[in-house]
């Protein structure tokens, strides 16, 4: 059975105004956070700065995708009255979305475990393994919704989206073990803060197939619509933004526990919260002595200690 597409809604003014919006709210909102984790990299040790440097990354890309996002909104509808009835470049308005999350996804898995303790060639198993299901939940839900009969057809959605849903699982998982390896490693703070940024994203993840599921259970109209442009735009934020700032928090916390336990060093005082949590420790100097335990660094294989 087919269904219609969602993207060829012939749109009412307010309805046209609330996605233009979203996606411009989405925009700003990666923007800040990108401007954030660029002015604060210096904050966090080399230890944990790939995961500020994905979060770099992935925000680069999202930007970028709601700016084409908002360009095929802007192209793919013309004003008609009182309505904007869709045009041939309306069917980007989802299409582009798929493109970001194909690479967003699989960096959002890698901010995590970068402050996760799994170390070693587990850690470069886990990450392997957990950026291929992220990549293949999505193209293989962009198969469905976008591919086949161009997401029209009712069994083709269903079909792909559980299949999308297997790697899905997969990633709860694999992520909530690495998690819950790696919280007896690190302080209350950093730990607290941990599972509150695996919460927030593992949370926003099960939006995603709720509003792909849309399709498969109404038929969508303009009011549906909006609210899968909006529902995706509000996840994107919650999953790339706010996981972002609580794992540039841990970063911070596991930077200061490392100065404080002597395991690392690092040029600046850490920060966080207004509160002071270690202070300026420059390294060694060569040929001078080394405090006791400065030179120790967490274990290569399995999940490494405090």
């Amino acid at each position: 059975m087919d269904t219609p597409m969602p993207e060829l809604q012939t749109m009412p003014l307010g309805l046209y105004d609330v996605v233009q919006l979203a996606l411009l709210g989405a925009f700003f909102a990666l923007f800040a956070y990108f401007v954030y984790s660029w002015n604060s990299l210096d904050e966090v040790s080399p230890r944990y700065r790939p995961s500020v440097l994905a979060g770099l990354c992935l925000s680069g890309v999202a930007m970028l995708a709601y700016v084409l996002l908002y360009q095929d909104w802007d192209s793919g509808f013309r004003l008609e009255g009182e309505v904007y009835v869709p045009n041939e470049e309306a069917r980007n308005t989802l299409g582009t979305r798929y493109i970001d999350w194909s690479v967003t996804v699989p960096l959002l898995t890698v901010e995590l475990l970068a402050v996760c303790s799994v170390a070693g060639a587990a850690a470069r198993r886990l990450r392997f393994t957990t950026m291929a299901a992220a990549f293949l939940m999505i193209v293989t839900g962009y198969m469905g919704s976008q591919v086949l009969s161009e997401g029209r057809d009712t069994t083709a959605l269903v079909v792909w989206g559980l299949i999308s849903t297997a790697f899905f699982v997969y990633l709860y998982v694999a992520l909530i073990g690495a998690v819950r390896a790696s919280l007896p490693t690190m302080g209350a703070e950093a730990a607290a803060s941990l599972r509150n940024a695996t919460i927030v994203l593992l949370s926003s993840f099960g939006v995603y197939p709720l509003v792909y599921a849309v399709p498969v259970f109404v038929d969508v109209t303009p009011a549906w619509f909006t609210g899968m442009q909006v529902g995706y735009s509000v996840a994107d934020v919650v999953a790339k933004v706010g996981f972002g700032v609580l794992t540039h928090k841990v970063a911070k916390l596991r930077t200061a526990e490392d100065v404080v336990s002597g395991v690392d060093t690092h040029p600046e005082a850490v920060w966080s919260g207004n509160v002071q949590k270690s202070e300026a420790v420059l390294p060694a100097v060569r040929g001078a002595s080394t405090p006791a335990g400065a030179g120790r660094r967490p274990g290569d294989e399995g999940v490494s200690g405090r």
